[in-house]
């Protein structure tokens, strides 16, 4: 590279770098050097598109991630530049040339701007257009630019490149010594119509139906969306005028960057109204397209001051790289998923986290509270899983058999529901939220009291997760037992035949069986089962049911307007874990059916069911088993346990921290405290200090 600069005469007595260069930088260019690219742009020999593309793909780094090879060749182009006129002069005539020839609006107002579609409708079109991409319009700018950087990772390498490197290119590039001022005066007409169209946009949005159902005050005569328009349409003839007239601008931009403000604050607003009043995915899709119109109209007033200087503002590059990330990611799935979904996903987690509040006892009135509403639902799965017992001896046709096992699941956890009791597996995926709540909150103040606060709630968590899962299984295993027993005594056989009971048995193995897989299987549905419940809360307010059942006419005169009322207080604060129950219970149930029919090992091992498995399997053996094996059942049944529970918190607390912006890494300052809490004083994550102060009974509050 060094011998074709001093063939050319660009380096004839390799002056010493100034400063802000690096002379060094040239030698890491590919081996078709700039100078031959620019030559050949000023012969004629290469379109001014062409000469584009390959100098993108020259200054490219050799992978995404090297960002000081891109800032080096940034550096290489601009040394180039600043000491040859005439390479300058080619590339800035280039750059215009592509300003003049194409139109550049659709670049800026619908690039990395979510489409007036809809979530879904936007999700299909990107997945039809991934598999059959658009055609390229050589008139529009939006799809030219795509094709310069078509490296789905180009944004990546620019994103790494410092402001002060562009605009060490930008001076370079001289563009006071630019005699043509139509590709500015094009581009700047272009810019101010991109602006009326994003105030129009902008205003459209904030009158939505979705927002104002949130926020009402955003409809009044004074809101600034209605504002908007008018403050931009008067700037925009006022520049236009300016620019025909040479003039300067009579009326700036302040009065509308004032107007962007209220409207940022309202969208802050209706943000945090969501919380409680609910949200959507149509709010959140509304939501991000609002914000994602007004930081635009911010970056396009930005450039069309008449002062603004990209040497020494880089609100361009910041725009450009924007351009780049949208159009390299213009078909990506996931990114619209994830960006809409945040929101939900956090109100979803939120309400979750409500409700774990219930599963964590701060005293041992609480705990022993926790225990006995523990015992009360390992009572009811023993029954539970008598009915099971017997539909599969009944032998229905398989769908008829699953749905059977699914409604006798579902009907028994709402009857656990309803009489406030407690099944310890479904736990973790309530408190997860609590503790990423307690997390995010430890995250911000950053102090090492709040981290030991959050070790005090894990420990918590932990003992009260211990005394439920405790309760589930002393009373599940009795209770299969004695209505084992009490079936022989009553019908002079046991309840299921030896064969079905060595069968039972064996599926609690868990080496010599897939008990753990199924077991993780049973975690994932018990993690499901949290999403839907705080799913359907957040769906009860935002729908405003508990409103509507209350003044529904037909409740009224069929229970009363009290009892109307009450109704829908009871759904506004269980629906979530009725709806929860619901699903679990088909979950489990038609799993083992699925499997079946797609001739897959799928079923489901929970631990309060194995446990009452295990008593009716050795009661119908009469125990006649070696010790050995019997420890091996309880062992499986505890591993079960263990596995529906990590599975089930695992998941629960990703999707938790993912919705607060969170990773798993925040978690690792917690381990080695509670590693010497644990050292120190064991007890405590099993049963609650004596001294700990009562408070009132809060039994009737517990939710299952």
């Amino acid at each position: 590279m060094q011998r074709k600069l001093l063939q050319h005469g660009l380096m004839p007595h390799c002056p010493a770098p100034r400063a802000g260069t690096n002379n060094g930088a040239l030698f890491t260019l590919p081996h078709t050097t700039l100078d031959t690219l620019f030559f050949d742009l000023q012969q004629g020999n290469i379109t001014p598109g062409a000469a584009l593309a390959d100098l993108v793909r020259q200054l490219r780094p050799s992978h995404a991630d090297k960002h000081e090879q891109a800032v080096m060749n940034m550096r290489a182009l601009s040394w180039l530049l600043e000491h040859n006129a005439d390479y300058r002069q080619a590339l800035r005539s280039a750059l215009l040339e592509l300003l003049t020839q194409t139109r550049q609006i659709p670049l800026y107002t619908e690039s990395g701007i979510l489409a007036n579609t809809g979530f879904f409708s936007t999700l299909s079109k990107r997945v039809g257009e991934r598999l059959l991409p658009m055609p390229v319009r050589e008139d529009s700018l939006q799809d030219r630019f795509g094709r310069l950087f078509r490296w789905k990772r180009d944004h990546v390498w620019l994103a790494g490149i410092p402001d002060d490197t562009w605009q060490q290119l930008w001076q370079a590039m001289a563009w006071h010594e630019e005699q043509d001022r139509t590709g500015w005066t094009q581009t700047r007409l272009q810019m101010v119509e991109a602006v009326q169209i994003l105030s129009a946009r902008v205003t459209a949005i904030g009158l939505e139906p979705e927002l104002v159902r949130v926020y009402p005050d955003i409809e009044r005569f004074e809101s600034p969306f209605l504002h908007l328009n008018a403050a931009v349409l008067s700037y925009a003839d006022s520049y236009r005028q300016a620019l025909a007239d040479g003039t300067a601008l009579a009326e700036d931009d302040k009065h509308i960057l004032v107007l962007l403000e209220q409207c940022e604050l309202i969208l802050g607003k209706i943000r945090k109204n969501a919380s409680r009043n609910g949200i959507s995915v149509n709010l959140t899709y509304q939501a991000l397209r609002l914000l994602q119109s007004l930081n635009r109209l911010r970056a396009l007033l930005c450039l069309l001051e008449p002062d603004h200087d990209p040497a020494r503002n880089p609100a361009l590059f910041h725009l450009l790289l924007d351009f780049a990330r949208a159009e390299n990611r213009k078909y990506s799935v996931s990114d619209v998923f994830k960006s809409n979904t945040e929101l939900l996903a956090l109100q979803v987690t939120e309400h979750a986290g409500r409700h774990g509040e219930h599963y964590i006892a701060e005293t041992r009135r609480e705990w022993s509270s926790m225990a006995r509403a523990a015992m009360g639902a390992g009572l009811i799965v023993g029954v539970m899983a008598l009915i099971k017992l017997l539909l599969a001896q009944a032998h229905l046709p398989l769908l008829w058999e699953g749905l059977a096992y699914g409604m006798n699941y579902a009907i028994g956890f709402i009857i656990v529901q309803l009489l406030h009791f407690t099944i310890a597996t479904k736990q973790p995926a309530m408190t997860a939220a609590r503790i990423a709540a307690a997390l995010h909150q430890q995250e911000k103040s950053g102090s090492r009291v709040a981290l030991d606060d959050l070790a005090e709630l894990v420990t918590k968590v932990m003992r009260t997760q211990f005394v439920a899962i405790l309760g589930n299984v002393l009373l599940a295993i009795p209770t299969a037992a004695l209505i084992a027993y009490g079936w022989q005594a009553l019908f002079g056989t046991p309840v299921v035949s030896t064969e079905k009971a060595a069968h039972l048995l064996h599926d609690l193995d868990p080496w010599h069986s897939l008990a753990l897989l199924h077991a993780g299987i049973a975690g994932v549905y018990l993690f499901l089962s949290g999403l839907i419940a705080g799913y359907y809360d957040n769906k009860a307010i935002y729908r405003r049911i508990p409103e509507r059942l209350a003044n529904h006419p037909l409740l009224n005169r069929l229970l009363g307007k009290h009892r109307a009322w009450k109704l829908g207080h009871y759904v506004e604060h269980n629906l979530g874990a009725l709806a929860g129950n619901f699903y679990f219970g088909l979950f489990l149930g038609l799993t083992g059916t699925i499997g079946i029919m797609l001739g897959l090992p799928l079923d489901i091992r929970h631990i309060t069911f194995s446990a009452a498995n295990l008593a009716f399997g050795l009661v119908t053996l009469d125990f006649q088993l070696p010790l050995g094996q019997m420890a091996l059942f309880a062992g499986g049944v505890a591993l079960i346990g263990l596995t529906n529970l990590a599975v089930s918190f695992i998941l629960a607390l990703w999707v938790a921290l993912r919705s607060r912006k969170l990773s798993g890494h925040q978690v690792l300052p917690l381990l080695p405290l509670l590693f010497k809490r644990f050292i120190r004083q064991p007890l405590q994550f099993f049963i609650p200090p004596a001294g700990s102060p009562a408070e009132p009974d809060t039994e009737g509050s517990k939710e299952a």
